[in-house]
């Protein structure tokens, strides 16, 4: 097996990358278990989730790119991929949830989607 030789700048940046990626995903795993409703933990899941997987498959792109001279292009795909679907997956499913009416938060201080359902309605 060949000893695998990285730039220490090129190695850091892999590795903040990881780091950064793994902080989001385990932000990401206590916001869903602590926050009190759907739309709150829909929010932590796709904005973590979305920082924290693209944070990790950039750092094994640059990995494979630096260490290995593989271009890989279905980590790139992977990236794009996560970027594009997983906020508005999110999105979709906080609007599913208020359109099926599951209750926010007790203590929510303000409704902006209920404020223009009734915009709609007086027109």
């Amino acid at each position: 097996m060949t000893e695998i030789s990285l730039n220490p700048f090129i190695a850091i940046l892999i590795s903040l990358l990881l780091l950064f990626g793994t902080f989001f995903i385990l932000s990401t795993s206590i916001g869903l278990i602590r926050l009190p409703d759907v739309y709150t933990r829909s929010h932590a899941a796709s904005k973590g989730a979305t920082l924290g997987i693209a944070s990790i498959l950039l750092g094994a792109f640059l990995y494979f790119l630096f260490a290995h001279g593989e271009l890989s292009t279905s980590l790139l795909l992977g990236i794009i991929f996560v970027l594009l679907t997983l906020p508005v997956s999110g999105h979709m499913i906080a609007r599913a949830a208020y359109n099926s009416g599951v209750p926010l938060w007790d203590k929510s201080v303000q409704n902006e989607l209920d404020q223009k359902q009734k915009r709609r309605e007086k027109v």
